[in-house]
């Protein structure tokens, strides 16, 4: 069988949702002539209507300064062999492998839906994070503008969001993001991993390059938008090497904030960062997963809150320690502004709901 990915993609294998009630397991029959079969076609995004009665998710995790996000796509084309939310597919029955990069669900009423929420009485205004779970302004997001319409929403409301996202394409949104911060309603965050062209390629296949990272960096600042960099995920001896790098090169670029989050494995994610690693550093794969384990207490991934993102032992405060140390070179120390919850104002009430009962106030 060919062992290498499709053209553009970053799964070279598929495994099956853990829900199904059967599981496949590859083989070479014998059958497979690589050199007669040649190269097959890439595979096209497909393209799944998600119709969800609710689009904000609510969260208790301590780990993360944030209890709701809006997520308006499952699945993601940049395809980087390392997401934390490639597990998530399984729930729809379908591999967290290639399917996971092409085979895409889609809110197609999420604005709809983020307008009827808002506008429960009930409601009480706290920061939205946009596109957490899977990237808000991925390839598909060009055609479907759905993150754009969800932008709409929260601007006319007045409401707090804060982003993160790998994607250039979140400058075709400046107007909105500018006029959010002007009310101090908008944080964001521009995850870098590597400023080896090279590796990213391979690591991140369709996310675009750290250059043009870096400078949607500098079009967000320049903007006035309070803009951060992610140095995430930060892989043990292959890319925690750049952690002082990459901050620098943001921090020139204007970003006013930083942060790092250590490699992190869930379920299907470590056998497919494994095929990965083995395939494009082979002399390397021992060497990341035994760092793993020193971080982990002897595990390659611990799950427990407060540990799944910096790991834990004299390896993870090493790295800790300098972060901060590069913090302080460069100026990016200081607390970010919380943002502002009192512009809020909820939109009206669905029409067909208006229409069935008016409101007593």
């Amino acid at each position: 069988m060919n062992s290498a990915p499709p053209k553009g993609r970053g799964s070279a294998i598929g495994p099956d949702s853990r829900y199904l009630a059967w599981q496949r397991e590859a083989t070479d029959d014998g059958w497979w002539n690589e050199a007669e079969a040649g190269e097959l076609p890439a595979p096209r995004t497909e393209l799944i209507v998600d119709m969800a009665k609710s689009v904000i998710t609510y969260n208790e995790s301590p780990d993360i300064p944030y209890d709701r996000s809006v997520n308006p796509y499952r699945g993601c084309e940049h395809g980087c062999a390392y997401c934390f939310a490639r597990p998530s597919h399984a729930y729809l029955g379908l591999s967290p492998g290639l399917d996971f990069e092409t085979k895409l669900a889609y809110k197609a009423d999420a604005v709809t839906c983020l307008r009827a929420e808002l506008a429960k009485k009930n409601y009480i205004c706290r920061p939205i994070a946009l596109g957490i779970n899977t990237d808000a302004w991925q390839p598909v997001e060009r055609t479907l503008k759905l993150t754009r319409g969800i932008l709409e929403v929260l601007t006319e409301t007045r409401h707090p969001v804060t982003i993160v996202t790998k994607s250039a394409l979140i400058l075709r949104d400046l107007d909105l993001l500018a006029d959010l911060a002007r009310d101090q309603l908008v944080h964001v965050a521009v995850s870098i991993t590597t400023l080896d062209a090279g590796l990213a390629r391979s690591l991140e296949p369709r996310a675009p390059s750290c250059q043009r990272r870096l400078f949607t960096i500098r079009e967000l600042a320049a903007a006035g938008i309070p803009t951060a960099v992610m140095v995430a995920p930060l892989i043990p001896a292959l890319t925690d090497h750049e952690l002082e790098n990459i901050i620098g090169a943001a921090a020139e670029a204007g970003a006013t904030a930083a942060g790092y989050i250590l490699l992190r494995l869930p379920l299907e994610v470590k056998p497919l960062f494994r095929d990965w690693l083995e395939r494009v550093q082979p002399g390397r794969a021992e060497h990341v997963f035994s760092l793993l384990r020193q971080m982990h207490g002897g595990k390659e991934y611990d799950s427990a809150f407060g540990q799944r993102q910096r790991g834990t032992g004299p390896l993870a405060d090493m790295i800790a320690q300098r972060y901060h140390t590069a913090l302080r070179r460069h100026g990016l120390q200081q607390p970010t502004l919380a943002l502002n919850c009192t512009c809020f104002r909820a939109p009206p009430p669905p029409a067909a709901a208006a229409s069935r009962q008016q409101s007593l106030f």
